[in-house]
């Protein structure tokens, strides 16, 4: 006579959850071997052992129930070179996934560190100053780099531009409203003079900004907004409001570091007390 077993004791022995088996019974793929219509006990034999071990080990393979399901159906009992080929394909796509979170989560530590340990705030006066502008409607923030180099840096050669040394240039979004894509960016560039306006260039004399509270940032420019999160938390805190556009001045960048998390903006608010 086969060994019959309550489902408590198949569960104990197996170290699987009663709820677990009578959810593989619901799903097919495990079914009692004897159910006493009378009392409703289920009942496994030794014999079943086998089928849960190898249910165990499709799971740990990383094979759905609904998979493990098909296989069983096939009566093939183990899954065949396509569908084994097609899980490793599976992995490495996780694996490349995985990879690109943990270098997203050292970006977003390192970020944390230099917040943490920079000169936090510093409240300058920006001078009026002669700048060359220009304005285009970019994809996204990553058309910065090289919408500076080969586009403006170029333009201004042409020009003749000359600018005062150590260079302040920076960028002004006038989107009402964020957008990741079709950015409305303003770049402008200090110049010792006024020049003639061309098509991509023209020049203007922006007004003196009494007060300006500033802050670094590294990494691309699409995380901007962590910064700004830090930096208008700062705002209020001290009592200020903002009196105009921000300014994302560029320090370093893809013209001189390759590496984007070594990029090094900062970002000037004008502001006023009260």
């Amino acid at each position: 006579m086969k060994q019959k077993l309550k489902i408590g004791e198949f569960s104990k022995l197996m170290q699987v959850t009663v709820k677990t088996l009578r959810h593989y019974e619901q799903r097919g793929l495990l079914l009692p071997n004897e159910v006493d219509q009378a009392s409703g006990y289920r009942f496994y034999s030794l014999s079943q052992m086998q089928r849960l071990n190898s249910i165990r080990m499709l799971k740990d393979l990383g094979f759905s129930l609904d998979e493990i399901k098909e296989i069983y159906d096939d009566e093939s009992h183990s899954p065949d070179r396509e569908q084994l080929k097609h899980k490793i394909r599976q992995c490495e796509a996780e694996i490349q996934n995985l990879e690109k979170r943990r270098k997203q989560l050292i970006n977003v530590l390192n970020s944390q560190k230099h917040i943490e340990t920079m000169d936090n705030f510093t409240i300058q006066k920006l001078p009026s100053i002669i700048v060359a502008s220009h304005r285009e409607i970019i994809k996204d923030y990553a058309a910065i780099g090289p919408m500076c180099v080969d586009v403006i840096g170029p333009e201004m050669q042409r020009l003749g531009c000359k600018c005062p040394p150590p260079g302040y240039c920076f960028t002004i979004e006038h989107n009402k409203e964020y957008t990741p894509t079709d950015i409305d960016i303003e770049y402008c560039e200090q110049v010792e003079e006024m020049g003639e306006d061309a098509a991509i260039i023209q020049f203007k004399q922006l007004p003196e900004v009494a007060e300006a509270i500033c802050m670094k940032h590294y990494g691309p420019y699409d995380r901007f907004y962590q910064s700004y999160i830090t930096l208008f938390k700062y705002i209020e805190e001290q009592g200020y409001t903002i009196k105009g556009h921000p300014r994302c001045v560029y320090v370093d960048g893809a013209w001189n570091q390759e590496d984007p998390e070594k990029w090094l903006s900062i970002i000037q608010v004008p502001v006023e007390k009260g």
